[in-house]
C-alpha cells in the first residue's frame, strides 16, 4: 500500500535504535528523505547506513541532542521544515520507590519528554501550516495512560504531552496538520533489554526465558512483546496522505493488555 508519502521530509529525533529506528525504517520504506537525530554518532550512522542499504532511500544523520537547545538548534538547522516529525526519547530508569525520586530527575524527565516535544511543535508547525500538509507523531510511553509507581518519571510528563498535543490539533486541523501520540507497551528495545537483562541474569534465565516470564506473570493477552518495526509500521501509516483526519489522538499499542474500552 502506498501511504502518499515519497518524498516527504521526515526528521525521527532519537531514530538510531528502538522504536525511533523502527518509524525511521518504514518512513525510509516508503519514499521520505529521512533525517535521524541521535547522540550516539557510531550507532547512529551504522543505523543510517543500514537502513539507506535496505530501502534506497536518503537516510541523514545529525549527530546531536536533540533535548538540549544546542542539539535542537543543529537539528532544525540541518533539516529545516520537515513535513513529517516524528519524537521520540530513551525511557527513564524504572523506579522502586517513587519516594527516592529527586526534584532534579523529575525535572529532567519533564525537560526531556514533554518540554523538548513541545519546542520542536513550535518550530515546524508554521512551515506545516503554510504547506497545508504536516504529520507530527510522538512515541510516547503506555503509562501516560495507565499510570504505575516504577514509572513515575515517564508516565506524568508524557501524560501531560498527550494533553497538550490534543489540544493544539484542534488549531491545527483545519490546515491539514495531524497531531498524534502512539503510547507503546512492552517491546523489545535496547532500553527493555536494558531493564530486563540483568533480572534474567539474577534469576539464572535467558532474556527470552525472562520475556516468556513476564508475558506469564502479567496475562499479556498477545503472548508477547511487541517489536519496534511493528510499531514503526503503524508510526509510518500516521504520517501518511490517508490519516489526514485522525488527529490529536493517543493510540495504545500494548498488546491488549490495557483495562480501558476508550
Amino acid at each position: 500500500m502506498d501511504l502518499g508519502i515519497s518524498g516527504r521530509k521526515a526528521l525521527v529525533n532519537g531514530g538510531s535504535a528502538g522504536m525511533g529506528r523502527g518509524a525511521a525504517l518504514a518512513l525510509a520504506r516508503e519514499g521520505a528523505d529521512v533525517f535521524i537525530s541521535a547522540r550516539g554518532a557510531d550507532r547512529l550512522e551504522a543505523t543510517c547506513a543500514a537502513i539507506a542499504r535496505e530501502t534506497g532511500a536518503q537516510v541523514h544523520p545529525i549527530v546531536a541532542d536533540h533535548s538540549s537547545e544546542a542539539g535542537r538548534n543543529t537539528i532544525l538547522a540541518a533539516c529545516p521544515d520537515p513535513d513529517i516529525l516524528v519524537a521520540t526519547c530513551a525511557p527513564p530508569p524504572f523506579t522502586n520507590d517513587f519516594r527516592d525520586v529527586s526534584r532534579d530527575e523529575f525535572e529532567n524527565s519533564v525537560r526531556i519528554a514533554l518540554l523538548s516535544p513541545i519546542d520542536y511543535i513550535k518550530a515546524v508547525v508554521g512551515p506545516m501550516i503554510d504547506r497545508r500538509w504536516g504529520r507530527i507523531v510522538n512515541i510516547s510511553t503506555g503509562a501516560a495512560k495507565y499510570p504505575a509507581a516504577m514509572r513515575v518519571l515517564s508516565g506524568p510528563p508524557r501524560a501531560a504531552l498527550a494533553n497538550y498535543c490534543h489540544a493544539v490539533s484542534k488549531d491545527l486541523a483545519r490546515y491539514n496538520v495531524t497531531i498524534n501520540s502512539v503510547l507503546p507497551g512492552m517491546h523489545h528495545t535496547p532500553g527493555i533489554e536494558d531493564v530486563l537483562g540483568p533480572r534474567a541474569a539474577a534469576n539464572g534465565r535467558s532474556y527470552d526465558e525472562e520475556v516468556a516470564a513476564f508475558v506469564e506473570a502479567v496475562r499479556l493477552p498477545a503472548g508477547r512483546f511487541g517489536n519496534a518495526e511493528d510499531l514503526g509500521a503503524l508510526v509510518a501509516m500516521l504520517c501518511s496522505e490517508m490519516a489526514g483526519y485522525v488527529t490529536g489522538q493517543s493510540l495504545v499499542v500494548d498488546g491488549g493488555i490495557g483495562t480501558s474500552t476508550f
